[in-house]
């Protein structure tokens, strides 16, 4: 019975690890694309961190993507930014790609 307990306790923690990795990647992806956003507005680095954090955040809001990219393309076209969902969902898609590449280059 210890065994059962000790193989199910590792595949807990190793699911909870991948979680928490999972996890720092989306925020990492996130914060990516708040700076690709600010940098298309012609934000300042100061306001271009506070984006960021804001993107951060925004992704707290509801499950999934979508709250990300109504807030980009909201803000973005405030902006005065032609861009539309699909075009924020290909940036999307490249952050993750750089945020995974650069966590696996900090392990």
């Amino acid at each position: 019975m210890t065994t059962f307990d000790d193989r199910e306790r590792a595949f807990e923690n190793m699911f909870a690890h991948d979680q928490e990795m999972q996890f720092r990647i989306q925020a990492r992806r996130n914060r990516l694309l708040g700076e690709w956003a600010a940098a298309k507005m012609g934000l300042t680095p100061e306001e271009t961190d506070s984006y960021a954090k804001a993107v951060v955040q925004a992704d707290f809001e509801e499950a999934g993507d979508e709250d990300v990219i109504r807030k980009l393309v909201g803000d973005m076209t405030s902006a005065g930014i032609e861009i539309d969902e699909p075009g924020v969902r290909a940036a999307l898609e490249e952050q993750a790609v750089i945020a995974r590449r650069m966590f696996i280059e900090a392990q």
